[in-house]
């Protein structure tokens, strides 16, 4: 069935939200829409879920996860195919972005319990009476609000962490995606019947901003800079807590020793990827002088073989599609030039490969995020310069760094959240590894060590074992017992480093 609408744009018909594919206009299908009072009852069920989730332990949260890692796994190319039909993206780069997910279900799944199970502490000297233990308690309900870009695993990140941490979860998805979210929600189900600690409530921003006052300890959002803000506002009334992942304006550095060849494959990847749709893509490239006009042309030969609508599919958002021709006629008003594609790319819902040079720094295609298939490439005279200018924006999610002797100290030199050295986007894909940015790009991490801690909270619990050798903490103490701190005081850390 095909929805008489403009393709790619929510439609909410009888409170019913109907998706579509932005390319042809075929749906996807049908969500009801929640309004306040029934995203208040799922986070209420989400309550009582949580105790019952946390109760299995990590053993038994671990057995279900992977059950459920596995079921996504053997059904990975209908997931696929699904993803496909409602954001348009090649059924490749659907497989792909399903694999991701994957490895983060397994990686949380199988190290919650290292990672957040209680330890003991070493004792300090001056409390050597007291034994020190942490341990660390979910929060009960998390709320997630997911993008539509990549609409399985960037919510699968915060959900795996949330869930193998001890919580139940409520995603709202976005209104561009909602099918793959409860397809998510589904399949959760059919390994987890018995409590509802995963749901999903659908609907536009005002169900997302529901459920950030509907009384969940804790909310992860990834979308634009400008949403992230209100999700924060919304939040900030019940002091609940939230983990940001906003836009980005990520570069790649091509330094003197690189190998040009592979990092012209990177760079297009990176910013042609999903139809450069990701927040992680590579926008802009710094390459030094004497590899410039090399790279620029093996970026050009290996973009200029992408074919639009096939390896490039639509441009998922309508109006982002305004956003991306407004940067590239912004960039050759200024006297940037396209080298491959340009003003005519623009043939909505399709933008072609964009390759443009010498774009001054003050362009909208080099200051904003552009969230399109194009790529800007600069020449500077040396790496100092390349960071100098890569790290002019307000944003700090990703990067990427290509050479040899100075990559990883180029790297270690950007201010943002993860860098890949010779290679883009590699990060997101390691489920040992922390994912997030700095500045405009949000804060708190997702994935890794890092994404589990960010979902329960540290308890500290301290146990005395003997008698106070040298008490403080009583007004029973005495002067010469005093004396005796002091004196134990100047012995431990009097003496000068």
């Amino acid at each position: 069935m095909t929805a008489t609408r403009v393709p790619g744009l929510p439609l909410v018909e009888d409170g019913v939200l109907i998706s579509t594919n932005p390319a042809t206009g075929e749906e996807a299908g049908r969500v009801p829409v929640a309004d306040e009072q029934a995203v208040a009852a799922a986070v209420a069920r989400a309550q009582v879920a949580a105790a019952w989730w946390l109760g299995l332990g990590y053993d038994g949260r671990r057995t279900r996860l992977l059950r459920w890692r596995s079921l996504i796994t053997q059904r990975v190319t209908e997931l696929a195919r699904l993803t496909s039909l409602e954001t348009g993206k090649p059924h490749a780069d659907a497989i792909v972005e399903a694999t991701a997910a994957i490895e983060h279900i397994d990686w949380s799944a199988s190290h919650a319990k290292r990672v957040l199970g209680p330890r003991r502490t070493r004792t300090r000297l001056l409390l050597a009476e007291h034994t020190g233990h942490v341990e660390y308690q979910p929060y009960g309900v998390v709320g997630v609000i997911g993008p539509w870009n990549y609409p399985i695993v960037t919510p699968v990140g915060p959900i795996s962490g949330a869930l193998a941490a001890g919580n139940a979860v409520v995603l709202k998805p976005s209104e561009y995606t909602p099918i793959v979210g409860q397809w998510l929600v589904d399949t959760f189900a059919e390994v987890v019947p018995e409590q509802p600690v995963l749901q999903a409530v659908h609907g536009l921003g005002d169900v997302g901003a529901a459920l950030c006052r509907a009384g969940v300890g804790k909310m992860a959002f990834t979308g634009s800079t400008a949403t992230a803000k209100k999700v924060m506002a919304a939040c900030a009334e019940n002091l609940v807590p939230v983990v940001i992942e906003a836009g980005g304006k990520d570069a790649l550095i091509v330094d003197a020793d690189a190998d040009i060849d592979a990092a012209a494959e990177a760079a297009v990847w990176g910013s042609m990827t999903n139809a450069g749709q990701t927040c992680i893509g590579i926008e802009r490239v710094y390459a030094v002088a004497p590899v410039y006009d090399a790279f620029v042309s093996a970026v050009v030969a290996k973009a200029g073989r992408l074919r639009t609508g096939e390896e490039i599919g639509p441009i998922t958002m309508p109006r982002q599609i305004d956003i991306i021709r407004d940067h590239i006629d912004d960039a050759l008003a200024r006297g940037g030039k396209a080298v491959l594609g340009g003003a005519a790319a623009v043939q909505p819902p399709f933008v072609s490969p964009t390759v443009l040079v010498d774009v001054p720094a003050e362009s909208s295609e080099i200051r904003d995020e552009t969230f399109g298939p194009t790529l800007t490439i600069t020449k500077v005279a040396d790496a100092d310069e390349a960071i100098s200018k890569a790290n002019d924006t307000p944003y700090g999610l990703g990067g990427a760094v290509f050479g040899k002797k100075n990559a990883v100290r180029i790297a270690r030199r950007l201010r943002t959240g993860m860098v890949a050295v010779n290679s883009a986007l590699t990060f997101v894909g390691m489920g040992n590894l922390p994912f997030g940015g700095v500045g405009d790009s949000g804060f708190g991490r997702v994935h890794g060590e890092d994404g589990l801690r960010e979902f329960a909270r540290a308890k500290a619990i301290t146990v005395r074992r003997a008698k106070s050798l040298l008490p403080a903490m009583t007004f029973e103490r005495t002067p010469a017992q005093v004396d005796n701190i002091v004196k134990a005081l100047k012995v431990l850390y009097g003496r000068r480093p």
